[in-house]
């Protein structure tokens, strides 16, 4: 259960965090309103994981898959590009989040 509140957190701050760069810095209204939503939500379900799971461990799960989706919708939505050194370093954020999954064991397997 705690992967499922994790899960449901990570893709509402990737709502939130989308509707942040669609909001054009908070002058659209409802883009504005997602965002608020979004990250309410996101820290609600964040929280219920914290149950199961140390903060830190949460945390960089949380943040570290979430930089990784939003990297990816910013390429595929918002036009943004990568450059090598920064496809670089989602991949060490992805190895990082393989490592603790694969060998810590404060996370709930």
């Amino acid at each position: 259960m705690p992967y499922i509140y994790l899960a449901i957190a990570v893709a509402f701050e990737t709502i939130g965090t989308s509707a942040m760069q669609a909001s054009q810095q908070f002058t659209r209204l409802w883009p504005s309103v997602l965002v608020v939503l979004g990250y309410a939500i996101s820290f609600y379900f964040m929280a219920l994981t914290l149950r199961y799971m140390p903060v830190g461990i949460v945390y960089a799960l949380w943040s570290g898959l979430g930089i990784i989706l939003i990297a990816l919708i910013g390429y595929a939505v918002f036009g943004q590009k990568l450059d090598l050194p920064a496809i670089t370093g989602l991949g060490l954020i992805i190895s990082g989040i393989v490592v603790i999954q694969l060998f810590s064991n404060t996370t709930a397997h």
